[in-house]
């Protein structure tokens, strides 16, 4: 099989505190999971559900460890149509662990047992998987988590490019000040900025990118540094589309949802806005249709939904 989508990274298995403010130290209190996860991961069942009616395919570079939270993410993957042929078992390795801690204030707390979630290397990444590529998605955590696997995304895009010079590049820049100084992160960036056609920052991720305060003055300093489009997420208010024609910004509107657990949620707008302009929607139709697939994550517990197309169209009706 040679997908349309393409992504690659950390696989995880995540535990979640089943209520607010739990320390992850507090003994005895209650976990809930496993839930398959790992942004790239949550990325491309997002774009595999959504994909699914358009016949767009997917398909995914990662490790696994040899054991049941392994076999949990697979078959999920599976189930949501995501060929998993490039999805390799490492002996020796437990698979990716996040221990998740939720607080009224919004934040979270994770505990992470990295096992085999780092091991993806350049040496997975074979040509011959990108022969009719549409697109390939980098995420920021995938730089961060280990020399290889940052080395297997730039492998990736080179491949891509090779096979297609028209193939869109999207990147997530999911970077943390708090897990890489500043200098780091934007030494790992660049090279994939370099190459992006659609970027989708959070308001801290544009600033940092750019080095630039404010949201508004940072994508547009970031539109000239190559990018086509950046999609500015700002969760439940939605999100504003970037371009060199619009530099003031196209804003759309989030929809009303009632949360139980963000995890996963710009995640699964990413997978939600790359099948819409695949498959040629403008750019307000391809946003509120991401923008509907995240106010559905957050109402469902665990990175990744069951959301289909149908459930996505029925909201945007409603609305």
């Amino acid at each position: 099989m040679n997908p349309d989508i393409i992504s690659l990274g950390e696989l995880l298995i995540e535990i979640m505190r089943t209520d607010l403010d739990i320390p992850h130290g507090m003994i005895g209190a209650t976990y809930r999971g496993p839930f398959p996860s790992g942004a790239p991961a949550i990325f491309i069942d997002s774009a595999a559900r959504m994909g699914k009616i358009f016949q767009l395919t997917t398909g995914f570079f990662g490790v696994i460890g040899n054991d049941e939270f392994g076999n949990c993410i697979i078959e999920k993957l599976q189930k949501d149509n995501v060929d998993i042929s490039q999805i390799r078992v490492a002996n020796g390795f437990t698979t990716g662990i996040a221990f998740n801690q939720y607080n009224t204030d919004g934040s979270r707390k994770f505990i992470f047992a990295k096992g085999a979630a780092g091991e993806t290397s350049p040496e997975d990444i074979k040509e011959e998987y990108f022969k009719n590529i549409k697109n390939v998605h980098i995420m920021g955590s995938a730089l961060s988590i280990s020399n290889k696997s940052r080395d297997a995304c730039y492998k990736a895009i080179n491949l891509a490019k090779k096979n297609n010079p028209e193939v869109l590049i999207s990147f997530d820049p999911n970077l943390r000040t708090e897990m890489l100084d500043l200098d780091k992160i934007l030494k790992i960036s660049m090279p994939i900025l370099e190459e992006t056609d659609i970027l989708l920052p959070s308001h801290e991720e544009a600033e940092m990118l750019a080095e630039t305060n404010g949201s508004k003055e940072a994508c547009q300093k970031l539109i000239e540094m190559g990018p086509k489009v950046i999609v500015l997420k700002q969760k439940k208010e939605g999100c504003t589309i970037f371009t060199s024609d619009n530099l003031e910004g196209l804003k759309v509107e989030g929809f009303k949802a009632t949360e139980r657990d963000p995890t996963g949620a710009g995640d699964s707008f990413g997978g939600a806005f790359i099948v819409g302009y695949l498959v040629g929607w403008d750019l307000k139709k391809t946003a509120r249709f991401a923008n509907a697939v995240g106010a559905l994550k957050v109402e469902s517990f665990g990175p990744m939904p069951d959301t289909s197309y149908k459930d996505v169209v029925e909201l945007m009706r409603k609305n």
